[in-house]
């Protein structure tokens, strides 16, 4: 490829120092409709029986299966550097919620 089509097919992407310093989240909840999945980050804390959403994700279906297949390929390659992840409890330690519709825990 030449120089003049990467540099018209380059993305300039930002990042904010407010978006750069990140919000922690413990837990994924996974819904979808035929047209979108949204995805919710919550900071769930011990001993605290209430949970707020931290942050929104709302992804095309085609977007939220390029997100998949990313994460899939990062985490073959942490693995295989760190060794494997461990899940503690396995898959039946997640938190039981539904808010209607599908929902996916992650």
């Amino acid at each position: 490829m030449n120089d003049d089509y990467q540099n018209q097919h380059q993305l300039n992407i930002e990042l904010s120092e407010e978006v750069a310093q990140g919000t922690y989240s413990n837990l994924a909840i996974i819904t979808h409709s035929p047209s979108e999945f949204v995805v919710d980050f919550v900071r769930v804390m011990p001993g605290i029986p209430k949970a707020n959403v931290k942050s929104r994700i709302i992804l095309t279906p085609e977007h939220a299966k390029r997100l998949m297949m990313a994460l899939q390929e990062n985490i073959l390659k942490f693995e295989s550097l760190y060794g494997p992840i461990n899940i503690q409890g396995g898959h039946d330690n997640l938190v039981p919620m539904t808010f209607g519709g599908p929902t996916g825990q992650a």
